[in-house]
């Protein structure tokens, strides 16, 4: 079995210094004492009778240190936030629909926080969130998935360090902290320096990545379902050689497993299935600098594999010119040209009627859609992969120009409160869902035409609840039931069987807290380099992969990846003692 890290609480000391803070609301103000009264004679003319003065009206509480009375601020504040924009055909206005109108409404009634949306590409947020803070002009709230970006930031003194500003303030988010716990708050909590530059959002579906194929393909050719490496090529092979049949005058558009520039990603359950399902703790950190495993052990063998399938025209061939932000590869699919392809837990069902199983659907019937398949078995014999942990979402943080940090902490407790993001996921019955009258699930369905400023640019409106990746509905269990029925225009039951298919054997990665990174903010293009020198390797010729891999890899390590990999090591070995190491 593979050890686990004992649970080390890095952030205990600061935590047991904020138990001052505990109060769940924020404590008004005092009332004024009105002064002492005595008594006094009564006049002459009136009753001999000795009365008390009636007492003095108590003033009304002034504003408390913050500015607020009763958790709400005395003079109107204005916050910007961060919004990514998907650029989503046919959807609404990133910064301006029905959502952001709600959200800016709730603010202000609770808080009296104006809230302005700024967008950034989804596809570009790295390049633009570096341009915003590097011209000191980015949103009050900021998220990003790239943790690196903000280190860099935060030691030129361009992020705000959240520790003294929780720990002043931890009565204003009573709901953050039940949400995400001082696990995910603290996660990136330097254990030496104390410094908090970003706080970690919370995965609430875990599942991560599937292999799919079309079943109706399957069908027509007579094969079962792939349960391993060699059958999954078979398959592969049988759609190629029966293009005619399966795709008729449209044959030479077969493409019998599709694949995208981003490998790493893409390819996962496959790079994931050559890894030791007993590795441990400490190698999946040390050569975990991020989520596409290239330097871990196993990795260049799935490669290895994805090259031969490539040289064997079983691979999309123009698969390394096209980037994220075009439609090339999902219009294939949609299409109905694709006989498989790796990709997020739930994507064929995304999107309601614009999903690739609705459209495949609509195009060649119910039996056209892709199914999940368990088919890259491990050493064992299992299905080693990698779910996501509860944390590495994205991460919130405060850029040095946010001149409204309290404000700013309203708004992550009011995206942190249950009833906010149940209605941002699933909004009103009738408008975006219906209840299922045999199960009582939530059923998600896309607003009609009358309703269409209610359309979530993102699914479930993941961008605007920006601690929430997943469906948190009023109870887990409710929220478990209705996750299959999430997804509008596709069956359930589909769903349902890419929840377990994505769950078999799938590990939770280790999130240990050993602090900064200098050499993550240091390294040059790793990514690209990374990108690279896998695309260039799945294209390769069979005789050039080693030379082509191990020339990438060389420039990975020596732009810094090898630097990571040896502090990360050095910070494990300093964070966790000797018995404690798996």
């Amino acid at each position: 079995m593979k050890k686990k890290i004992l649970s080390v609480v890095l952030a205990s000391a600061m935590i047991f210094s904020l138990a001052a803070c505990g109060n769940s609301t924020p404590a008004p103000a005092p009332e004024t004492q009105a002064p002492a009264q005595t008594e006094t004679a009564t006049p002459a003319a009136s009753s001999s009778t000795d009365t008390a003065a009636e007492p003095a009206a108590a003033e009304p509480a002034g504003p408390d240190a913050r500015g607020m009375i009763d958790g709400k601020f005395a003079e109107t504040r204005h916050i910007s936030v961060e919004l990514y924009d998907r650029n989503v055909d046919g959807g609404t206005e990133a910064g301006n629909n029905a959502w952001t109108q709600w959200i800016q409404q709730q603010m202000l009634d609770r808080y009296n926080v104006e809230v302005e949306f700024v967008t950034v590409s989804r596809w570009a947020e790295s390049d633009d969130i570096n341009n915003l803070l590097a011209s000191q002009t980015a949103p009050d709230i900021c998220y990003t998935y790239n943790y690196g970006a903000i280190q860099t930031y935060a030691n030129m003194g361009g992020v705000i360090d959240l520790a003294p500003l929780l720990a002043e303030n931890k009565d204003l988010v009573p709901s953050m902290f039940d949400w995400l716990g001082d696990e995910l708050i603290y996660q990136d909590l330097d254990p030496s320096a104390g410094t908090l530059w970003a706080i970690e959002g919370k995965r609430n579906e875990i599942c991560r990545i599937n292999t799919f194929v079309r079943k109706d393909w399957l069908d027509t050719l007579g094969l079962k379902e792939p349960t391993n490496k060699a059958e999954f090529e078979e398959m592969l092979i049988a759609f190629r050689d029966n293009a005619d049949t399966l795709l008729g005058a449209d044959a030479s558009k077969m493409v019998p497993y599709s694949i995208s520039y981003d490998v790493g990603w893409r390819a996962a359950t496959l790079i994931e299935s050559f890894m030791d399902p007993d590795i441990s703790d400490k190698e999946y950190y040390v050569n975990g600098y991020d989520d596409r495993k290239f330097t871990e052990n196993g990795t260049k063998e799935a490669v290895r594999l994805l090259n031969k399938w490539y040289n064997m025209g079983l691979i999309w061939k123009d698969f390394a010119v096209h980037t994220g932000d075009d439609t090339s590869e999902d219009d294939m699919i949609k299409a109905g040209f694709v006989g498989a392809f790796t990709h997020n837990y739930d994507y064929p069902f995304r999107n309601g009627k614009d999903s690739i199983n609705a459209t495949l659907a609509a195009q060649y019937g119910d039996n056209a859609k892709f199914v999940a398949v368990n088919c890259f078995e491990d050493k064992n014999g299992g299905y080693n992969k990698y779910s996501y942990s509860n944390s590495g979402d994205r991460k919130v943080f405060f850029p040095a120009t946010n001149d409204e940090p309290i404000a700013s902490l309203c708004y992550l407790e009011f995206m942190s409160q249950a009833s906010t993001v149940e209605y941002l996921q699933i909004g009103d019955e009738g408008v975006l869902h219906t209840i299922d009258p045999a199960t009582g699930a939530v059923v998600l369905q896309a607003p009609d035409e009358a309703h269409h400023d209610w359309y979530q640019n993102s699914g479930k409106n993941i961008d605007m609840t920006i601690n929430c990746n997943g469906l948190r509905l009023s109870t887990p269990e409710l929220t478990t039931l209705s996750l299959a029925f999430s997804y509008s225009d596709v069956d359930p039951a589909d769903v349902q069987h890419a929840i377990e298919v994505a769950t078999l054997d799938a590990q939770v990665p280790p999130t240990p807290s050993v602090g900064d990174i200098a050499a993550e903010t240091e390294g040059t293009d790793l990514a690209g380099k990374r990108d690279q020198t896998y695309d260039k390797a799945v294209i390769a010729s069979e005789a050039d992969f080693d030379s082509v891999w191990d020339a990438g890899m060389a420039e990975y390590l020596a732009a810094g990846g090898q630097a990571i990999m040896d502090e990360r090591a050095a910070a494990w070995d300093a964070t966790y003692s000797s018995d404690m190491l798996p």
